[in-house]
């Protein structure tokens, strides 16, 4: 059988491992890579679709979201004797304070509480003998201790009425906007003791409550 003559355009076809079995496989690897491949640029048409490419490529590894620690959940208090928590202790302060507990125990946040609780009782029989004599300033002192350490725990109402024995003993009614006298200033006074020992009440037997729930093991701080 004759053999065919392979036109030129056919050669450049045929891989060069038929053509040319004298190559040796580098110069057969040479071949077969395009020129065109290696001398020519990027056109900008390929380098624009490439840097999209590469922006989307980014764009996805941005958009996954990081893994995010999830802060320790705080036990929220039970309800004691009907009352909310929003009726009994300001939410925010309270879980902050809670917050600072470590090593699964209520050892902080119990002391707090319990050195609060001996601070009102001391502080409301240091009021009612200040109220006996008539001593405003001393009130207003007393008021404004009590003011303080009540927002600290987020006990608000207690911290509320404080505040109003605070400005009552400077001869002020802030809500009427108002000077008062020294006998007004009492009238307001005396009610008020009432009604914020109630308050106190109310938050220390809920306080207690939470504890004895979410902390049985706890001992009562001396």
């Amino acid at each position: 059988m004759a053999s065919k003559t392979l036109s030129p355009a056919r050669q450049a076809s045929v891989p060069p491992s038929f053509s040319d079995p004298a190559r040796s496989p580098s110069q057969s690897r040479q071949a077969s890579v395009e020129p065109s491949v290696i001398s020519k640029p990027p056109s900008p048409t390929t380098k624009k679709v490439v840097e999209r490419e590469i922006s989307a490529s980014r764009a996805r590894s941005v958009s996954v979201e990081p893994e995010v620690s999830t802060p320790k959940a705080t036990t929220p208090p039970p309800q004691s004797s009907g009352q909310s928590r929003a009726e009994s202790l300001e939410p925010t302060t309270a879980g902050q304070i809670l917050d600072l507990d470590e090593d699964g125990t209520r050892e902080f946040s119990r002391g707090m509480a319990w050195a609060y609780f001996s601070q009102v009782d001391s502080t409301f029989v240091d009021m009612d003998k200040a109220f006996d004599n008539k001593d405003l300033v001393q009130l207003s002192t007393l008021g404004h201790f009590l003011k303080g350490s009540s927002a600290a725990l987020g006990v608000s109402k207690v911290q509320a009425s404080c505040e109003k024995i605070q400005h009552y003993g400077q001869l002020r009614d802030e809500e009427e906007d108002k000077d008062l006298s020294k006998d007004d200033a009492l009238g307001k006074i005396e009610p008020l003791l009432g009604v914020v020992k109630k308050e106190y009440n109310t938050a220390e037997k809920w306080m207690k409550a939470w504890f004895l729930e979410n902390d049985p093991d706890g001992e009562e701080p001396e």
